[in-house]
């Protein structure tokens, strides 16, 4: 985790100190339920959640216990029991490091996809938002770079609310695939330790037993929890990526909000750059990079191994701090973006036509013409745009061949722009309902 690219909510389910609270949680409420089945005295379940609900764990301390045991499990639960006392004794009966491991994992990953979810409401309201406000502002479509047809900048927005609506289900179910609890001792087989006491810890951290945890949760589950923010990553990008074009000189339709002192180059006092379309840009790359050893994990030895442990220490927490921060930012982007219609009118134009001509197509095939007649009678005019500056407009009318089939006034019909927006509300019905 870097701090510059790091929101202190998400942070903080990643500290030391959170991870050895959800420890003791699972460990606390792993013995109230023991203490249920009379494995455990439950008085001695009461001073556990009495003494070591009030400690204070030192991060210090655990640390320099682990330098010796070589275990983290086990240097937590001696730091435990110097809290607890004799009854530390009834601590982790029947249980694996991985049930707590894992478990805690778990409890992290689900927080986390908490904080995403709200990330990703308050980039869908700003997109909304955005979009209603230039639902009808005229901009030209693109293709391969190249001007195609005429559309409008709120569609442009609706199609990222869109997918990023879909992020958020994608989102929704991988939490649901992650938000698994193994309390089932060594191998998961249950032969030291009752079910119901993975069913009791599940109920009580908000999740649910995994059916055969063989000792580790499948990383199954992982994988495709890594991979959901790498598509969410992914989404990031193609919105960041299509401002960044839009931002260029030439272009200019859309621009990152100028701040006041703000600078945009050490050396040329002019430049006004996309930094955080770029930054976000990055910050995609760094998300998705992390889907590939979450699936690299799900190949463990037999029951278990610790090879996915390393990866996980790190991809936990670097890819949702990233995706949180990377989120935040572009819905700050999108709320301050500067639009600039009149400079989409301009490019629009730029060509002097050119954009209708599937339009005059389309006329010329329905007044008769072949449609190999007609694209050559088109693309014959629209060339002389493209390599003389000539208007498409008046060529097609000094055009004898097009003048035979349609009329002056039929002609002048299809440069209509209002023609190519007269579905947007539809589309708005659909996205937005």
């Amino acid at each position: 985790m870097i701090p510059r690219y790091s929101r202190p909510e998400m942070v903080a389910i990643w500290s030391p100190e959170t991870r050895f609270r959800i420890w003791f949680e699972i460990e606390a409420h792993a013995c109230d339920a023991l203490a249920e089945l009379g494995v455990i005295p439950k008085e001695a379940a009461r001073t556990i959640w009495e003494k070591g609900g009030k400690a204070k764990f030192d991060v210090a301390r655990i640390d320099e216990i682990e330098r010796e045991t070589k275990h983290d499990v086990i240097a937590f639960l001696t730091h435990l029991a110097e809290f607890v006392g004799p009854d530390a004794r009834f601590i982790h009966q029947g249980m694996t490091s991985s049930d707590v491991l894992d478990t805690c994992l778990s409890v992290q990953l689900t927080r986390a996809s908490d904080i995403l979810l709200a990330d990703l409401d308050a980039l869908l309201a700003a997109l909304k938002k955005r979009a209603f406000e230039h639902k009808d502002t005229i901009t030209i479509g693109r293709s391969h770079g190249i001007h195609a047809e005429p559309t409008t900048f709120g569609i442009k927005l609706a199609q990222a609310y869109a997918e990023f609506s879909r992020c958020r289900e994608r989102l929704v179910r991988a939490r649901e695939e992650i938000a698994t609890c193994a309390i089932s001792g060594a191998i998961g087989t249950f032969a030291n330790i009752d079910p119901y006491v993975e069913e009791h810890v599940a109920k009580k951290l908000g999740l649910k037993p995994e059916p055969v945890s063989t000792q580790v949760i499948p990383r199954d589950r992982h994988a495709m929890f890594f991979t959901t923010l790498g598509i969410i990553a992914s989404s990031v990008e193609r919105l960041a990526t299509e401002i960044r074009h839009l931002q260029r000189t030439e272009v200019l339709e859309v621009e990152e909000y100028f701040s006041p002192g703000q600078k945009g180059s050490s050396a040329m006092p002019h430049k006004r750059n996309p930094v955080l379309s770029e930054n976000l840009t990055g910050l995609s790359r760094m998300v998705r990079s992390y889907a590939l050893p979450a699936m690299e994990d799900v190949a463990l030895w037999h029951e278990r191994d610790i090879s996915h442990s390393s990866v996980e220490r790190m991809i936990g927490p670097d890819a949702t701090v990233t995706l949180d921060f990377a989120l935040a930012r572009l819905t700050g982007l999108i709320e301050k973006l500067v639009v600039y219609p009149e400079n989409m009118l301009a490019n629009l134009n730029k060509f002097r036509g050119l954009v209708h001509s599937q339009r005059v197509l389309l006329a010329l095939t329905q007044a008769g013409a072949s449609r190999e007649d007609a694209y050559r009678l088109v693309q014959r005019n629209a060339m002389k745009v493209w390599q003389e500056g000539k208007d498409f407009l008046e060529e097609l009318l000094a055009d004898k061949e097009v003048r035979a089939a349609l009329s002056e006034a039929e002609i002048r019909d299809n440069f209509d722009l209002g023609y190519h927006t007269k579905h947007v509300d539809t589309i708005f019905n659909r996205v937005f309902g």
